[in-house]
């Protein structure tokens, strides 16, 4: 056994809310940050968006997803549904 055989690959992991399902197999999350800004000494809110490969199309709109990185999947898709934290009622 090599060093090599022994890396794990460590994925990043994101969790946020469902805003669309409108593409096949894709749902797009939006990722709220709380961020500190240096010079004014205050804090602001960063929203990113990002489209989701959900093979089974079981997530709706609103509910709270965990998902990772993964293999390209398509032009913009480069992270997979893990699973559904909290459903939308």
């Amino acid at each position: 056994m090599t060093k090599d055989d022994d890396k794990k690959i460590i994925k990043r992991q994101h969790q946020g809310e469902v805003v669309s399902t409108k593409g096949n197999k894709t749902i797009n999350v939006l990722v709220s940050k709380k961020k500190w800004h240096s010079k004014y000494e205050k804090q602001y809110r960063v929203d990113d968006k990002y489209p989701v490969h959900d093979e089974k199309q079981e997530a709706g709109v609103g509910d709270i997803v965990l998902f990772e990185e993964c293999r390209p999947i398509s032009k913009t898709k480069r992270w997979r549904l893990i699973k559904i934290v909290k459903k939308n009622k």
